[in-house]
């Protein structure tokens, strides 16, 4: 069976992490941590630059330093993890869901407006397959408004728009190195941008456990101590070294994903209308990250048909989200604005193929010929 996803190894991970074993520091804010951050910092022309153990978190400090309260409305997209609404939802906000563009699978910007009301305080969008949501509209939206914006990039690293790398446009960017995401610290972690720099002495204050512990260790204060709220939002130094070893292979990973990418696109372009799918655009305006490849069938009763088909030809192919706001949970801390046209009915069709670096030549033609064979 060709399994969804296999986290990404180069082989170029294996020194760092030994050496981050034989350290004598273990824990976050090691020499790799450090190490990684100024290249994310540099890379992206960011003001500060955050790992945190995981994407999940990283959208918590976004939510604690945007100062969301009970009472706040925050608008997002249902088409996501749960992880978007959670970070929110736990500050006492209520979630907001406004419909999504079929094309990208992203929230539709030409429906945030209308959602806002005098309680919002935030948008999130969710730039879905490491495609990009129109920034430039949201951010005019924002603008207007007086509103803050967070990208959360987990799936978009390494995706650009308009010469920009995606998360870097908001006020706050997350990101995700979880073992399925192109690029993993080891099977979890996460990433903070901070493009604001307003957010910037709070973010450090409030990763740190709410203490101002690391201007201590800059020799900025004499002792630390407790001043406001936070978390242990810091990773291992192993997780940082792992991830350290991606960085150096940042372009050997990204060239192979795109190639799969573009195998799969140009493969099934030529049969796509036949079968009855529908494939992802190609997205010429700007730059993607191959992060997924996914094909949307008829209905759900196809998309069952369609998975099983796939299996049988020892393809797993998967299904995605399960829209938030038809959740339990969703129901009872959000709400979606407006007609649901396309957030449901999209998202019983998508189906996810296996995409991960180092797919061989006769993988890919494995999944693209199961696929090929469909005859709904």
């Amino acid at each position: 069976m060709i399994p969804f996803n296999r986290p990404a190894h180069t082989g170029l991970e294996d020194k760092y992490v030994l050496a981050a074993l034989n350290s004598a520091k273990m824990s976050g804010d090691g020499d790799f941590a450090r190490k990684c951050e100024a290249w994310f910092e540099q890379e992206m022309s960011v003001s500060r630059a955050m790992l945190t153990p995981s994407c999940t978190q990283s959208l918590e400090m976004a939510a604690i330093l945007l100062g969301i309260e009970p009472g706040d409305e925050v608008i997002l997209p249902s088409y996501t993890f749960v992880s978007t609404a959670n970070a929110f939802v736990l500050r006492g906000a209520t979630a907001v869901f406004v419909d999504i563009d079929p094309q990208t699978m992203n929230i539709d910007p030409q429906l945030i407006e209308d959602a806002i009301t005098p309680k919002t305080k935030a948008i999130v969008v969710v730039h879905y397959a490491g495609v990009a949501c129109d920034m430039n509209v949201v951010m005019d939206i924002a603008s207007r408004h007086g509103l803050f914006v967070v990208e959360d990039a987990a799936q978009a690293m390494g995706s650009m728009q308009n010469g920009k790398h995606l998360g870097t446009i908001g006020h706050l960017g997350t990101f995700s190195f979880h073992e399925t995401k192109n690029y993993t610290s080891g099977g979890e972690g996460g990433l903070l941008l901070v493009n604001d720099q307003k957010f910037k002495d709070r973010a450090e204050i409030i990763r740190e456990k709410g203490t101002n512990r690391r201007a201590f260790f800059k020799g900025q204060i004499d002792k630390y101590t407790w001043v406001d709220i936070g978390s242990s939002y810091l990773p291992s130094e192993v997780q940082a070294a792992y991830l350290w070893g991606q960085i150096e292979g940042y372009e050997l990973i990204s060239k192979d994903r795109l190639k799969t990418w573009n195998y799969f696109y140009e493969t099934l372009s030529e049969c796509a209308e036949e079968i009855g799918l529908t494939l992802p655009p190609k997205h010429e305006d700007g730059l993607h990250n191959a992060h997924m490849f996914y094909v949307k069938v008829q209905n759900l009763e196809l998309r069952g048909k369609f998975i099983q088909h796939l299996a049988e030809r020892d393809v797993l192919g998967v299904f995605h989200y399960v829209p938030l706001h038809s959740a339990p949970a969703g129901l009872k801390y959000g709400r979606f604005h407006g007609p649901d046209t396309h957030t449901t009915a999209e998202s019983e069709r998508l189906v996810r193929l296996p995409l991960w670096y180092g797919m061989t030549d006769d993988e890919r033609a494995q999944v693209a010929d199961a696929v090929m064979t469909f005859r709904g």
